[in-house]
């Protein structure tokens, strides 16, 4: 299990290490203004339909299928056919009416910058398409107990649009905008076709040739299969969507206040992201298959036993991200970001923005640890309710602090959003099963280790102060 987390992990680090490379070249060469806002805003929408329709809940219930399926090949081709078909649809529509998507995600724009922002918004969403076959495809390689490829291949999205913002470095920033554009749909092409080498490299090229070629044949017989995932990925699509709706929410609240309140987000988020998807991401893609097939097997001790260690391996990671990142947030920001177009004011207001974020780095992460347990008992509907009970808090509390505490009650509230949802995700787990694990020597190192974290990162902190 852990030779799967590292590996998943140190090609997360990898990718994140190159993503922030990107943005501290998006920041010196848009800083944060409205053409930062407008690509935010373009890449944000198809990020949003993969994050929730492709990466989680498609993977979540495409494994179990799939292992499941006595007729793998056709029922693999018929349901990327069928996702492929829709995601195909829906691009075409955003590049036919690109100012109606983008006056959805960003109400708060005027029509001016809506004109502005709509073409980029279409160039932006064939990217989706694209990571929607990488999806696919990823989810056959772990079927096959392959992560590099996955866990690696996002690199290359960064490294597309690191040669974007080179090859743009002395035009202007709308033609800057442009440029990243094209690189995200030209690094989602070179995600696909290193997810097309591993493929046949594992033999399962032959796989899907088979499945298009008796797709026809055997179409009947994958019927109830089909009809059975069906039932299970909707309410999977909404228990994974919780922190992408808000994020989408987020942004869409952000846009009715002060210019570059969207960039603030942005890239604080993608702070806080890293550790999420470093620790936690990582951890509960290697657990899933795991976990599943000891349920399968009735071998409940077994499962427990991995949780377990997966659990305590995150509360040290997770907790200590947390404490550094609130502690430190001014100094991260300003060493990652500020510089060029990027001034002290963008720091002070990022840096609030990536506290209130970090406040929900450990419910968040904890979270996915333990909805995977939901997922592999098929209890997608549960999840779901979950999610909408988050989703709720998260609106009210949103709304709530806009107005005293800007674009930093934002983040806020999507923290408090993922208490809500640890706390019901527990609930149906198991309050015992939980407080078992939690009644451990660990919880004691954890503790004293958290103390001792904070006293020596405060002294941290005033010793680079003084340098700042």
């Amino acid at each position: 299990m852990f030779k799967a987390i590292f590996t998943n992990s140190f090609g997360i680090l990898f990718s994140r290490v190159l993503g922030f490379f990107r943005d501290l070249l998006t920041a010196s060469a848009l800083g944060a203004n409205i053409y930062s806002d407008i690509f935010f805003i373009a890449f944000k929408l198809p990020n949003l339909f993969r994050r929730i329709f492709a990466e989680g809940a498609f993977t979540q219930v495409f494994i179990p299928a799939f292992a499941r399926s006595r007729h793998k090949a056709v029922f693999s081709v018929h349901i990327f056919l069928v996702f492929f078909s829709i995601i195909g649809l829906i691009t075409l529509l955003v590049n036919v009416a690109p100012q109606l998507f983008t006056k959805a995600i960003a109400t708060g724009f005027d029509a001016h910058t809506i004109a502005l922002a709509s073409p980029f918004v279409a160039v932006n969403f064939w990217y989706l398409p694209l990571i929607f076959s990488v999806t696919f495809l990823s989810a056959m390689l772990q079927y096959r107990h392959h992560f590099a490829t996955s866990a690696f291949s996002t690199a290359l999205l960064n490294l597309s649009l690191i040669g974007a913002l080179y090859l743009s470095h002395d035009k202007s920033q709308s033609q800057i905008v442009y440029y990243l554009s094209f690189g995200v749909v030209i690094g989602g092409i070179l995600q696909l076709c290193v997810h097309l080498f591993a493929i046949y490299k594992l033999g399962l090229a032959k796989l899907l040739f088979g499945g298009f070629k008796y797709l026809h044949v055997k179409s009947k017989s994958i019927k109830k299969e089909t009809k059975k995932f069906r039932a299970n990925f909707f309410p999977a699509v909404w228990g994974n969507s919780t922190a992408q709706v808000s994020a989408f929410l987020d942004t869409f609240l952000a846009s009715f206040l002060a210019t570059g309140s969207i960039s603030y987000l942005y890239y604080a988020n993608r702070i806080f992201q890293l550790p999420l998807a470093l620790f936690a991401i990582a951890t509960s893609i290697a657990l899933f298959p795991r976990i599943a097939r000891y349920l399968k097997n009735n071998d409940e001790t077994k499962a427990l036993a991995n949780l377990e260690k997966a659990f305590w391996f995150l509360a040290f990671l997770l907790t200590g991200s947390t404490i550094g990142g609130i502690i430190l947030s001014h100094e991260i920001i300003w060493l990652l970001f500020q510089r060029g177009a990027f001034d002290a004011a963008d720091t002070a207001n990022t840096s609030a923005v990536l506290q209130m974020y970090m406040l929900g780095l450990l419910p968040f992460g904890i979270q996915k640890l333990f909805v995977l347990w939901l997922y592999a008992k098929e209890m997608q509907k549960e999840a779901a309710k979950i999610a909408t009970i988050s989703l709720i808090v998260y609106i009210s509390f949103a709304l709530a602090f806009i107005s005293p505490f800007g674009v930093a009650g934002l983040a806020l509230a999507s923290s408090i959003g993922g208490f809500v949802s640890l706390f019901f995700t527990i609930k149906i787990f198991g309050a015992q099963h939980f407080f078992a694990i939690l009644r451990s020597k660990y919880l004691i190192y954890l503790a004293i280790g958290s103390i001792l974290l904070t006293i020596l990162l405060l002294f941290l902190k005033d010793f680079i102060s003084a340098y700042i």
